[in-house]
């Protein structure tokens, strides 16, 4: 039921973090991989990947410019998992937020989003099978501090997911997302290196610790698999137990 052998995923932003983790953890389950990176930098997830025994190939494109998408789509094959985990985060108070690193944020949180899962999800709808796991944030559900854009963007995230799933659901494509809470990885730094907030943040997960990247594999799994064939347009919190305090 969990078993991903004859598909094939694409993670965007598979390079760290969590998309890394998740790549590699779906080729664990069995899938082939495309790892999607900005730049063709991917030599060291792609040797992990390779460890596990599947094909993986490479798509190189910087999403920030998210009407090349659906042209460079057409050069990918058939995918059967689609992981939108690219994301960028810019910190300001929303009083002082350029509108640029505004509208920088939402191009590829957002923007790139809707149009790649479009392109692929198309393909998913002419055969009627096909999964999108999107990762979202706990941004999806509160509004977080001095990142307007990011907040902006993962709320937007929520409802496109389920959007899509309601026009998707019924042609055999499901379409959800990950919650991630307090993971951490290159956008948190700034938080989990911060001798006052670190603290704060960890006294509010009941788990009474961050996450780490692979802590969201079993989710990615399950939501890639038949073990999730009647679960659309779902936000899958992977929290620790923060939205439960």
């Amino acid at each position: 039921m969990f078993s991903l052998e004859g598909r094939t995923a694409l993670v965007t932003g598979a390079r760290t973090g969590i998309g890394r983790a998740l790549a590699v953890g779906l080729a664990t389950a069995g899938a082939d991989l495309v790892l999607h990176g900005r730049n063709d930098d991917l030599d060291e997830v792609e040797a992990e990947v390779r460890k596990t025994g599947r094909q993986v190939s490479r798509w190189i494109l910087d999403l920030s410019d998210p009407g090349r998408i659906p042209e460079a789509a057409e050069r990918l094959g058939r995918i059967d998992v689609l992981v939108n985990n690219a994301g960028i985060i810019r910190r300001a108070p929303a009083a002082e937020h350029p509108y640029a690193a505004f509208r920088e944020v939402l191009d590829v949180n957002l923007d790139a989003i809707f149009l790649l899962s479009q392109a692929i999800g198309a393909r998913m709808l002419a055969r009627g099978s096909g999964k999108i796991i999107t990762i979202a944030s706990m941004l999806s559900f509160q509004g977080g501090v001095n990142v307007a854009g990011y907040t902006a963007a993962k709320h937007a995230v929520a409802g496109l997911t389920r959007a899509l799933a309601c026009e998707w659901a019924a042609s055999g494509v499901q379409v959800n997302a990950i919650a991630p809470g307090y993971i951490k990885t290159g956008n948190t730094e700034r938080l989990w290196d911060d001798p006052v907030r670190e603290p704060e943040i960890r006294a509010r997960i009941p788990a009474g610790r961050w996450g780490d990247p692979e802590d969201l594999v079993g989710a990615a799994v399950f939501l890639a698999s038949s073990a999730s064939d009647y679960v659309n347009g779902h936000l899958l919190a992977v929290d620790g137990g923060w939205l439960a305090r």
